[in-house]
């Protein structure tokens, strides 16, 4: 009989280094003989990859809406894990995914303040129950975080040229869900060095493997 896959999501605020961190978890897990889906949200296949265009594009013009970013949000995700999450996990192969629904309870309901049972209603239409095994929350102040995204360079997005109010808005809703569900979340320190980063990831991820096998 065919194990379904564990679904391990990375969160967090910009700057706080998600990416990089990301890589180092497909990696520890496919050292260990497992294969390994690495995707992002927005995004993850073709037309969710399009979408997360329309969200993150800074062109200035016509606004976006609180209500047309939440639905464009679910609408990528729909497509995403009928498409790529769920098959995979079907199969067996883990999924190691960049921001996932906390993401969205963190920046469309912390940040633009829309109503949380609002998002919880689009959750469970599109999701079904579907919920991370783990997520990683990396968690570092709004203002450190900042000078990051600053000292990267390139064009910043929609998202990225928000306000620090903004932000802490973000940071404390993702605190408030790891607080309320810490089976789940496991809130790593991101401010420290990148090895100090990698260390506390791997020492989660082999506590985890543990328990799950």
């Amino acid at each position: 009989m065919q194990t379904r896959g564990r679904f391990i999501t990375l969160e967090g605020g910009e700057g706080v280094g998600k990416s990089t961190n990301l890589g180092l978890v497909c990696d520890f897990l496919e050292a260990r003989g497992i294969e390994v889906v690495r995707t992002r949200e927005p995004g993850g296949t073709p037309r969710a990859e399009a979408i997360r265009e329309l969200l993150l594009d800074p062109t200035p013009g016509e606004p976006l809406s609180g209500d047309a970013e939440l639905l464009l949000v679910f609408a990528a995700r729909a497509q995403h894990l009928e498409l790529k999450i769920r098959p995979a996990l079907e199969r067996g192969a883990w999924v190691v995914c960049d921001r996932f629904t906390d993401a969205t309870f963190a920046y469309q309901g912390g940040g633009r303040g829309i109503d949380a049972e609002r998002i919880a209603m689009l959750e469970t239409l599109v999701q079904q129950g579907l919920q991370p095994d783990l997520t990683l929350l990396l968690d570092m102040s709004v203002e450190a975080a900042q000078a990051r995204v600053v000292a990267r360079g390139g064009e910043r997005d929609r998202f990225e040229r928000e306000r620090g109010e903004f932000f802490a808005a973000v940071r404390e809703s993702y605190l408030q869900r790891a607080r309320a569900a810490p089976q789940r979340f496991a809130i790593v320190d991101a401010s420290r060095s990148l090895d100090a980063v990698g260390e506390s990831i791997e020492q989660c991820l082999t506590q985890r493997l543990a328990a799950w096998t």
